[in-house]
């Protein structure tokens, strides 16, 4: 078995006493002494800090850059503005999801942000496929730590107030207590917040300096879990796959206009003529939707559902408790005619059959700040 990795912060989490699980290759933190629960209703009330150095960030460079990633995806890169970052898929030939990124125009660069679990993949795949003058380098020397709550830019407005400037998707070069780093307002809670890439040799002192703060405690990955999951926010390799299209992931939004049939550049990315179809038809085997559960029992990843008949009609593909909500909250694909709002489907648990019902996701409202 091949060792865990380790991020530059696991000395302190080991310090801090974090419970360490292995999570994508590496040695990380599940959850610290606060527990799963308290660090969810924390992030959503004050500023949690996440260790997510895990993640892979590359730099893309060269004068076809824009346009060769733009062969790869089915997102507007060409034309994304400097200072801003977008979400994105990596599509295959068949039109399913190899992994979903973030992609962000730095003037002179793109950076991409990749899933710790696709990483290795993502980056041969962008070194075989990508065309013309357009070098990749791993930023092998950086950490990444993600700030979020309603009181993540009160707090780092504290280092430099500059921050109080960026909306919603922004990157850009900040100092932070005298750390030249690179922030973007986003993340993965629903929440307000920033991802802040930070030279490994300096993440323990950044770390350390926010959670000087009152307002700040360590976020493990249980919470992490709990806290996309409320706001509908997909994991890739349990709700998104190779086999998954973006149109059946309920990911529409993330195919950009001017890519879609009708567009300027229309099509031109892996799996097009799939995607562009189930556009055009509407006509797909399953869709992703959110459950909730109308018992306190969680409803976990690999639930087979049925209907009042009990006809087997779908699975879930990720489920738990969700601390804000104060109910079971669950991901799962249906076949269509099951998707409408309101709808009562059965979770098969422990030989029991919990009804559920489907509902409009985010089942707890995201506070992305936008100006």
């Amino acid at each position: 078995m091949a060792e865990l990795l380790t991020t530059p912060l696991h000395a302190l989490h080991i310090e801090m006493g974090a419970k360490m699980v292995p999570f994508a290759g590496y040695d990380m933190p599940v959850q610290y002494a606060l527990g799963v629960r308290k660090e969810h209703l924390h992030c959503r009330e004050h500023a949690g800090l996440f260790d997510v150095s895990h993640m892979g960030q590359v730099r893309l460079e060269g004068k076809d850059a824009a346009n060769a990633l733009e062969a790869l995806v089915p997102v507007d890169v060409i034309d994304l503005p400097a200072g801003k970052q977008r979400y994105g898929v990596f599509t295959n030939a068949q039109g399913g999801i190899l992994d979903d990124l973030m992609i962000a125009n730095l003037g002179d660069h793109l950076f991409l942000v990749v899933n710790a679990a696709c990483k290795s993949q993502d980056i041969q795949h962008l070194r075989d496929n990508l065309k013309g003058d357009v070098s990749v380098e791993v930023l092998d020397d950086r950490a990444l730590l993600a700030l979020q709550g309603p009181k993540a830019a009160q707090v780092l407005a504290t280092f430099n107030p500059k921050v109080n400037d960026m909306v919603f998707m922004d990157i850009q070069p900040v100092e932070i207590n005298g750390i030249h780093c690179m922030v973007s307002r986003s993340g993965y809670t629903g929440e307000d917040g920033f991802e802040i890439s930070v030279p490994a040799e300096h993440a323990e002192s950044l770390a350390k300096a926010l959670l000087a703060n009152d307002d700040v405690e360590w976020i493990g990955l249980g919470a992490r879990d709990s806290l996309r999951l409320e706001c509908g926010l997909c994991l890739y390799g349990h709700d998104l796959d190779t086999t998954t299209t973006p149109i059946e992931a309920s990911l529409i939004w993330a195919i950009s206009k001017v890519r879609r049939a009708e567009g300027e550049r229309a099509g031109g990315f892996p799996g097009e003529a799939k995607i562009l179809e189930q556009i055009a038809t509407k006509a797909v085997s399953r869709k992703r939707i959110g459950l909730l559960g109308q018992s306190k029992a969680p409803v976990r990843e690999g639930s087979k559902l049925f209907d009042a008949n009990d006809n087997e009609i779908g699975i879930v593909t990720s489920g738990t408790f969700g601390p804000t909500k104060g109910m079971p909250v669950a991901m799962a694909y249906v076949s269509p005619e099951f998707t409408a709002v309101g709808t009562e489907v059965f979770a098969e648990v422990r030989g029991k059959k919990l009804p559920m019902t489907v509902e409009k996701m985010p089942f707890v409202p995201q506070r992305y700040y936008r100006g």
